[in-house]
C-alpha cells in the first residue's frame, strides 16, 4: 500500500512510545506530562452531566456550530481577560478538540513544503510532530535560562527567508520549565512586529504558577493581529474532555474555522456543555488552587530530592510553575546511557534529543513531577541519582 510522502516525516512520538515502556507498574515514571488524576472533579462532573442531559439533552446530542458553544466562548474570553490581561471578543475564539488540534490547523493553514517554522531550542515535541506533517524546515532560536533570546530571533529573521510563523511557550515551557520575563516578552513583540511575523503562543500551563503572579500574555501586547493564543482545559480541568481553543484576529480566525469544518465539523457538543455547566455551578479558580497547591508541593519535593541525591555537576531548572524541569548532566555523561541505566533501575525520564528538531544533545533529560506521590518521587530520584553516578 502506497502512502503520501508526508508520512515519511511522521514518526511515532518518542514520548508516546516511551510511555508504553514505562506503563509497567514497577517503573517510577517521570516521563509523561500527565495531570494528577486524584484531582479530577469526578463527582461534580457526574452531577453536571446528569443535569445537563435532562435539561438540554436533545440539543446537546445534535450537531452544533463549528465555532463552539457561545456561552463557553464567553467564559473563556472573560478568563483570558482576568488571568492574562488579554481582551478578546468571544467571536474571536474557536473551540478545538484540545489545543493540539490548533497546532495541526496552524500547519495546514500556513505551511507548504520547505517553508520555515521557527521554534525555541528545545521545543514541545507534540508541536514539532504536528508541523512536521506539512514538510517544513525548522529553524531553532537559541534560548538561555530566561527563555527565547529576542536578539537571536532578530538575527535569524534578518537572514532567513520564508519564515511563516514562530511557535513559543512563554510560560513554564515544555520541556524546560522556563518562563519569559516581562522585559523579554516586550522585546520579543518588538522583533515580531518589526518583521510582521505571525506568532503561535501556546499557553497550556500559565495558570499553574507557584510563585509570583501570572504575567500578561503575548496576545495582550499584540497591536498588529499577529498573535494566535492557544489555550486548553487539559491542565486546569480534565484532559480527557479534549477541550482547547484558539483566540485570533477575526479574519485570521475565520480561516481556522474553515479548516475545523473540514476536519471534524465541531468539537464534542457534550464535552463543551459539561465544561460550561461546571464553570456555571462550581468555582474553577478554587479547583485550580487545589491543583497548584499539590503541584507546588511535588515540585518542591523533587527539587529538594535532587539537591540531596544528585551528583555534583548535574544541573536542573527551577520552574516557577508548570509540570516540567530540565536536567543537564555533567560533561561527558550521555543522557541515553543514563536513560538505559534508569530503565534497568525501574525509573524513567525523557531524553532531551526528542525536543530538538535539528541539533542534537546527549546531556539533557525532561522530568515531570505532577503525577507522582511523595514516596515515589523520592525513591525515583534516588534511583536516577544512582544511574547518573554509574554513568560518570
Amino acid at each position: 500500500m502506497k502512502f503520501a510522502t508526508r508520512m515519511e516525516r511522521m514518526q511515532a512520538s518518542e514520548i508516546r512510545e516511551l510511555l508504553k515502556l514505562t506503563a509497567q507498574p514497577d517503573i517510577i515514571s517521570f516521563a509523561g506530562g500527565l495531570p494528577a488524576p486524584e484531582l479530577f472533579p469526578v463527582e461534580e462532573i457526574a452531577k453536571v452531566s446528569h443535569d445537563l442531559v435532562l435539561k438540554e439533552g436533545r440539543q446537546l446530542l445534535q450537531y452544533a456550530t463549528t465555532e463552539g458553544r457561545p456561552s463557553l466562548r464567553a467564559k473563556i474570553a472573560k478568563r483570558m481577560a482576568d488571568k492574562y490581561h488579554t481582551n478578546v471578543d468571544p467571536d474571536d475564539i474557536l473551540i478545538t478538540t484540545g489545543s493540539q488540534q490548533c497546532l495541526d490547523f496552524a500547519g495546514k493553514l500556513f505551511l507548504d513544503p520547505g517553508d520555515v517554522v521557527l521554534c525555541e531550542s528545545p521545543s514541545y515535541l507534540g508541536a514539532l510532530n504536528a508541523f512536521n506533517a506539512y514538510q517544513p524546515k525548522f529553524v531553532e532560536v537559541p534560548t538561555d535560562n530566561g527563555g527565547l533570546i529576542p536578539e537571536e530571533l532578530d538575527k535569524i529573521l534578518e537572514t532567513t527567508p520564508n519564515c511563516k510563523f514562530i511557535y513559543v511557550i512563554p510560560d513554564f515551557q515544555n520541556p524546560t520549565g522556563r518562563t519569559w520575563s516581562m522585559e523579554r516578552r516586550q522585546k520579543f513583540m518588538e522583533v515580531v512586529n518589526k518583521h510582521n511575523l505571525p506568532v503561535l503562543e501556546d499557553n497550556p500551563y500559565g495558570e499553574l504558577r507557584y510563585e509570583g503572579t501570572i504575567l500578561p500574555s503575548l496576545k495582550s501586547m499584540d497591536t498588529k493581529g499577529l498573535v494566535m493564543f492557544l489555550g486548553t482545559f487539559s491542565k486546569i480541568f480534565c484532559p480527557g474532555l479534549r477541550l482547547g481553543w484558539i483566540a485570533a484576529e477575526h479574519s485570521l480566525l475565520s480561516e481556522f474555522v474553515k479548516i475545523k469544518q473540514s476536519a471534524d465539523l465541531h468539537t464534542s457538543n457534550f464535552d463543551q456543555g459539561v465544561a460550561d455547566a461546571y464553570m456555571e455551578q462550581y468555582d474553577l479558580d478554587e479547583h485550580v488552587k487545589e491543583i497548584v497547591a499539590l503541584y507546588k508541593h511535588r515540585r518542591d519535593l523533587i527539587l529538594e530530592s535532587m539537591e540531596k541525591y544528585f551528583p555534583a555537576g548535574t544541573e536542573w531548572t527551577h520552574p516557577e510553575g508548570g509540570l516540567f524541569l530540565w536536567l543537564t548532566f555533567p560533561e561527558g555523561v550521555s543522557a541515553r546511557k543514563v536513560f538505559n541505566k534508569c530503565i534497568e533501575m525501574k525509573v524513567a525520564g525523557v531524553i532531551g534529543d526528542a525536543f530538538y528538531p535539528n541539533q542534537k544533545t546527549d546531556r539533557s533529560m525532561r522530568i515531570n513531577y505532577s503525577n507522582m506521590p511523595d514516596n515515589r518521587i523520592v525513591e525515583g530520584i534516588q534511583r536516577m541519582a544512582k544511574a547518573i553516578k554509574e554513568c560518570m
